[in-house]
């Protein structure tokens, strides 16, 4: 059983030096939980990228798109190695119609990039590809109640961040919660989380 201990002692861990990753991969709620689940990503959140509408909310989401953005410790998991799992969890070749859920990779710096051309040159029929591609990344974050959806409702989780003093920004970000989060919506965590988590 968690504890506001464990969580803030899990959270004191996570690396410092991380770096960012953003993906359209559908409604966000599901890969804001499965990449949650990895090894060596650190946090996660959702927004709207992708479009031109300044300040994009759900309600009036414009010509944005719902995504996850990530950070992850280069230490343990490269950018190329997040490219095969958000290609793994899409059809590269067919886009929905609906531009909210469309699919979408960002590279944010010229080594992503690069990383993603070779990523495309070994893997894919650039020519069949809808997927789209793009560099300029605008993130704005999504409301509260989308961030770690899984969580709404499970007071026996909410309530121990609750003792723990995290509002919602504070829980956003927490990398206990994208765990949490993960696990809750039923992907396998790492067990050395699950049994931290155990033990408390």
């Amino acid at each position: 059983m968690c504890t506001p201990t464990t969580i803030r002692e899990y959270d004191r861990q996570t690396p410092e030096e991380t770096k960012t990753a953003t993906f359209g991969l559908g409604c966000f709620w599901g890969p804001d939980a499965s990449f949650g689940a990895r090894s060596g990503v650190v946090r996660t959140r959702v927004g709207y990228a992708g479009g031109t509408k300044p300040d994009p909310t759900y309600e009036v989401i414009g010509d944005h798109t719902e995504v996850v953005q990530l950070e992850y410790d280069p230490d343990q998991l490269s950018f190329t190695e997040l490219l095969e799992y958000a290609f793994d969890a899409h059809d590269p070749y067919h886009q929905p119609n609906k531009r909210q859920y469309q699919h979408i990779v960002f590279t944010e710096t010229t080594a992503q990039h690069e990383q993603l051309e070779s990523y495309l040159e070994a893997n894919l029929d650039r020519e069949r590809l809808t997927t789209r591609l793009e560099r300029d990344l605008e993130f704005t974050l999504a409301e509260p109640y989308h961030q770690k959806f899984n969580l709404r409702g499970k007071r026996w989780i909410t309530d121990v961040f609750e003792k723990a003093g995290y509002d919602d920004a504070d829980r956003r970000e927490s990398p206990a919660a994208a765990k949490l989060n993960a696990h809750v919506a039923g992907h396998e965590v790492d067990v050395a989380f699950l049994d931290d988590f155990e033990r408390a």
